[in-house]
């Protein structure tokens, strides 16, 4: 049985923390200055026009809160299926949840046009009918369940450990439905010919494990190697396999998603410009999403001369990462640039664009917001290991897993 974790806030006062702390401060500021550009001249500025109504913020968007699900996965495995050697890992896994939630839904708030839709809509004008407005629930519920989660995790009272488990086995159920109603959004959206797929609700829960495990593998890394706390293999091990583990399914997902269009008669011209025809879209597709951010990444972890080798989990992480933005990218935009369909087995041309590849380029300002709200997610985390004990003082191979050899 694994030794009782002990944990302590960060204590380094010198110029490291605060000038990491810093760095990430600015990424914030610039991104705060995009979001006050574009909110003074409106979407005019951006990339998106009619045609292409959601851009790069809602690709960082989406990708955040994705990712935030499967970052609480890694409390998950501890609490609800009793894995030892992960419980240590909750807290962090709890906070860089909350904190990706809140950097994706930061850069969402534009996507109402106006601040004063947002007051609007926290005074409950919530149209039930819509799956946005269940998600805003959902995410507000997330938030609840992730604090209590972390109160669970951190007191020491009789009372706290008693809603351990209870509090664990919602926050499983609750990420299950809130990344299920995100991909929803666009399993149900029959107008687009690219997300009409019910599929496409457990291919997002299956990615936001990809996403959530890898942005937390390189967290703890970075942060232990920044801290001088040790790190072990056996805990590196868990993480890398569980990252491959779901790089595999997510693969897996996409393969069935795509054949199932292909068998499907009415899918075969958006499947072939996403694969063959669409230029940037198919690029991104082919060398971005499932060469660098799938085989790439499967190659690193399982290569035998690899085992071990950190530098080669970092760079699959890292490149899980890219590939699960380029993912979202081509799903979101690739979805968006294919023409509507409003006349099936009839050729469409009009002054409106009608039948037309739309054509979708991101601007700084919008790349900044994006980054911005990364950022904020990342500088949050590194704010709370600072005045919380959420980190382990060490996650040695003797400390986790005492009777490795």
């Amino acid at each position: 049985m694994a030794t009782k974790a002990v944990f302590s806030e960060v204590k380094n006062n010198g110029i490291g923390y605060w000038g990491i702390l810093g760095a990430f401060g600015g990424l914030i500021l610039l991104g705060l200055w995009a979001f006050t550009y574009m909110h003074h001249h409106g979407h005019y500025v951006t990339g998106m026009n009619n045609q292409i109504v959601w851009g790069m913020p809602h690709v960082f968007a989406i990708f955040l809160i994705v990712a935030a699900s499967g970052a609480a996965n890694i409390a998950t495995i501890g609490t609800v299926f009793g894995k030892t050697i992960y419980q240590p890992l909750g807290r962090l896994s709890a906070i860089l949840a909350a904190s990706l939630l809140v950097g994706g839904l930061v850069v969402l708030l534009l996507d109402l046009g106006d601040m004063g839709h947002v007051i609007e809509m926290a005074k409950g004008h919530l149209n039930f009918k819509s799956i946005f407005a269940w998600n805003m629930i959902l995410y507000s519920g997330f938030i609840a369940i992730l604090v209590a989660y972390l109160w669970a995790m951190m007191d020491r009272s009789k009372i706290a450990k008693s809603f351990y488990k209870p509090v664990g086995y919602a926050n499983m159920a609750w990420r299950f439905i809130l990344t299920m109603g995100t991909g929803s959004i666009f399993g149900f959206l029959v107008a687009r010919q690219y997300y009409d797929a019910a599929i496409l609700a457990p291919l997002f829960i299956i990615a936001s494990y990809v996403f959530g495990t890898a942005i937390y593998t390189l967290l703890i890394m970075a942060t232990f190697k920044l801290t001088g706390r040790e790190l072990g293999d056996s805990i590196l091990n868990r993480l890398r396999y569980t990252l491959a583990i779901f790089i595999s399914l997510t693969l897996f997902f996409e393969l069935v998603r795509h054949l199932a269009n292909l068998y499907a008669t009415e899918h075969h011209g958006v499947e072939a410009f996403v694969l063959a025809g669409g230029g940037k879209i198919s690029h991104l597709f082919w060398y971005g999403q499932i060469l660098l951010g799938s085989l790439i990444p499967l190659f690193l972890i399982w290569c035998k001369k690899l085992a071990n080798n950190r530098t080669a989990l970092v760079a699959a992480a890292l490149l899980a990462v890219i590939g699960g933005m380029i993912q979202i990218y081509v799903i979101l935009i690739g979805g968006q640039s294919y023409p509507l369909v409003l006349f099936p087995n009839a050729e469409v041309s009009s002054s409106f664009y009608d039948g037309v590849i739309n054509d979708y380029s991101a601007t700084m300002p919008e790349f900044l917001l994006g980054i911005g709200g990364f950022a904020l997610a990342i500088a949050m985390v590194i704010f709370a290991m600072k005045i919380f004990k959420i980190l382990p003082v060490s996650l040695a191979d003797a400390v986790i897993d005492p009777h490795k050899k």
